[in-house]
């Protein structure tokens, strides 16, 4: 019985449709060998920098994906509906779901999503939010909505420094309002009191 068990627990399909596959599955994985990722073939693959060698392939049943970046050793991958999810090339490690892609993403086609902001942190750039993940674990850190009447525009932020500019258009606004300008710890403004965003155990953060 307990066989049995075990082989149907074998057979459960992945979730989210996920399909990870090393090049060399008895190989160790290495973070002394840098790689590249790209988005190929409707799948999420890993080159060593050096030889041009596949490292890993990732894929999804029935999508592909749409912007993928590197961040820290994770790669942070947004797909055709919607999802998001971070990888090491040894597994899958979170997913999240963005909400609204079906109203903004098939014109989007995913320029300019995907915004990493150093220490670890990614801004999700869509049209109605600003969505800052920890790629360690995929852990929300701060959002932050568009103003009344105004949608960002993903394609258009810039990174200046530490910070990231990001375009908000505005019909009725001032021009210093169509610009806002974020950083790992959320908007930036000269009294803000934001919260860290290191590990669980590592302590806070205090910059301001």
């Amino acid at each position: 019985m307990l066989c049995v068990l075990g082989a149907a627990y074998d057979a459960r399909p992945a979730p989210y449709g996920d399909r990870l596959v090393r090049s060399a599955p008895g190989e160790r994985q290495s973070y002394t060998v840098k790689w590249t990722p790209r988005a190929r073939d409707g799948a999420v693959a890993a080159y060593d920098t050096r030889r041009g060698t596949l490292r890993w392939r990732y894929a999804r049943a029935g999508h592909r994906p749409v912007a993928v970046v590197s961040v820290r050793g994770q790669v942070i991958a947004l797909w055709d509906d919607g999802l998001l999810t971070g990888t090491d090339g040894r597994s899958v490690r979170w997913h999240r779901a963005l909400p609204d892609t079906a109203e903004w993403l098939p014109a989007q086609g995913g320029t300019g999503v995907l915004r990493p902001l150093g220490r670890g942190i990614l801004a999700v750039v869509t049209p109605r939010r600003v969505t800052a993940y920890r790629t360690a674990d995929g852990d929300l850190r701060w959002v932050l909505p568009a103003g009344e009447g105004c949608l960002f525009r993903p394609e258009r932020a810039l990174h200046r420094g530490a910070a990231l500019l990001v375009a908000q258009p505005c019909p009725r606004a001032a021009w210093t309002g169509q610009v806002v300008a974020v950083d790992d710890l959320g908007r930036i403004t000269p009294d803000r009191r934001p919260l860290g965003n290191d590990l669980p155990g590592r302590g806070p953060d205090t910059r301001t």
